[in-house]
């Protein structure tokens, strides 16, 4: 198991320093999702081939690796010159990838959830595009479920999931998303199984409380959806709960710190969420689950099938 952090909350630190930032809070693992100075949410990577190969080395020397690349982009609609321009964009995105030296990345159905037979239409045409792609780079793809997505809740997109019947395709359970997807973690990270991959680790207020008037906006009735991504302990997501699920079906993949909000706090608050996570992981899997830490020396993350161990193209190799 791997425990990695979303440096969403860093997007200001320099590209290049951020593999030192990240190894400065304690994490050994990144989650790399959209930054506009590398692939912007929605739009086409900024990232060219040189900085590419500048990052996998500063993270080599870092001793840091990089679980998966998170991009979200438009492949779901809402017309079909977004669709394919998200297809042109996913096409580079994966080149990206694969010149990183990663073999994950993680992303949402997106598409609009008031058209959701256009938007699953447009979905099963990019993945009738991308899905070789996919398959003959090795790269593998984790979906999740998010608000206002085409597809919301967790058993219905591990239905989909099972349906695209790849072996390269699996789920994301995103812990603040709880109260949008179905409220039922134990039960979807047990439907789901072998077939989950990857956590989102936050906390998030249940926007249903208090009938409904937790949060309030107007006008009255609209379909705004309400969540946050906050430190574990702030909020109503039972972590204790999903994670003794994880641990009930022998969960051994990525647990992403998945804070946002708190720029101002974001190493302190890391570092914060790095402790929790191992301390729940402590609690509910069997000793031995995480590597000793302190223990870890810099030859550590030798055997990491993402650390970017191979030489770069103009490295001469021994």
């Amino acid at each position: 198991m791997r425990i990695a952090l979303d440096p969403q909350m860093l997007r200001t630190v320099p590209l290049l320093e951020l593999p030192d930032v990240v190894a400065g809070m304690g994490y050994e693992w990144i989650e790399l999702s959209p930054r506009e100075d590398f692939i912007p949410f929605f739009k086409h990577p900024r990232v060219d081939t040189a900085t590419v190969r500048a990052f996998r080395s500063k993270l080599s020397d870092a001793g840091v690796g990089v679980t998966s690349l998170l991009p979200v982009m438009r492949w779901s609609g809402p017309g079909e010159v977004e669709r394919q321009a998200a297809v042109r964009y996913w096409r580079r995105a994966i080149e990206i990838c694969v010149e990183l030296g990663v073999d994950t990345m993680n992303s949402e159905f997106n598409g609009r959830p008031e058209a959701p037979e256009l938007a699953e239409a447009m979905f099963w045409r990019s993945m009738e595009e991308l899905l070789p792609v996919f398959e003959r780079e090795g790269v593998k793809l984790a979906l999740e479920p998010h608000p206002d997505d085409f597809i919301e809740l967790g058993l219905p997109s591990l239905d989909m999931i099972r349906g695209i019947d790849s072996p390269c395709v699996s789920f994301l359970y995103c812990m603040p998303h709880t109260f949008h997807q179905g409220d039922d973690a134990p039960g979807i990270i047990a439907n789901a199984g072998e077939l989950l991959t990857h956590v989102h680790v936050a906390d998030s207020m249940d926007h249903r409380a208090s009938d409904g008037l937790r949060y309030i906006t107007n006008p009255p009735g609209n379909t705004t959806r309400v969540h946050q991504h906050m430190e574990l302990g702030r909020g109503d997501v039972d972590a204790d709960e999903a994670f003794a699920a994880l641990a009930g079906i022998g969960f051994d993949g990525v647990l992403t710190t998945c804070v946002f909000g708190w720029d101002d706090q974001a190493r302190e608050s890391g570092t914060r969420m790095l402790d929790a996570i191992r301390g729940l992981v402590g609690k509910h899997f069997p000793a031995g689950t995480l590597p000793d830490a302190d223990a870890a020396g810099p030859d550590a993350g030798t055997s990491r099938p993402n650390f970017p161990q191979t030489p770069l193209p103009d490295d001469t190799a021994p």
